[in-house]
């Protein structure tokens, strides 16, 4: 499966990545907001992930700009028996919507498979996921829970959220994920 919004593409990971993978994710300040990432993160990390069987139902992507290459990733996973978001930037793209619009575009390919309502959550301590996930309609669920965090080593308080596909969402919110 691919998607392309307004800046990105959204495409499977494809063996060759590994190198553009491990770049971007090689950064202990990005690794340790991921619940499933290991630190320190390795090439034979990024093989794993880049090797991951594609779910049609839950899909996950490499977040690219045509012409200059992977700049991150964002896709479904499973979390509680519920779709969940997922996503992280390489350090020199942020700050400039591309998380946002790269969960945006999952989101729309969510609601196109069917989904009614996808879970997400962020590290108490990185509260720009938070931003993100509001910009999308995410609402908190009022719940912190303890989330296990590979590259940590153990658990940590995350505040979760959560958002409803089939409410009336507002068209701006996701027209930079068309």
């Amino acid at each position: 499966m691919f998607h392309r919004s307004e800046r990105l593409f959204l495409r499977p990971a494809f063996p060759e990545d590994c190198g553009a993978i491990l770049a971007g994710i090689g950064d202990e300040g990005i690794v340790r907001n991921l619940a499933r990432a290991p630190w320190p993160y390795r090439i034979d990390d990024a093989r794993a992930f880049a090797a991951l069987p594609q779910d049609t139902r839950l899909p996950h992507f490499l977040v690219t700009i045509p012409g200059k290459g992977v700049i991150g990733s964002a896709g479904m996973g499973e979390h509680d028996g519920q779709p969940e978001l997922g996503y992280w930037i390489a350090r020199e793209h942020w700050g400039r919507g591309y998380a946002t619009e790269a969960a945006g575009a999952v989101l729309k390919i969510a609601r196109t498979l069917g989904h009614r309502r996808v879970v997400a959550g962020h590290f108490i301590d990185n509260p720009a996921s938070g931003k993100v996930l509001r910009k999308l309609g995410f609402a908190p669920t009022g719940q912190i829970a303890k989330r296990h965090s590979l590259a940590r080593g153990g658990m940590v308080d995350s505040v979760e959220y959560a958002l409803d596909l089939e409410a009336d969402m507002d068209p701006a919110t996701f027209a930079r994920a068309a």
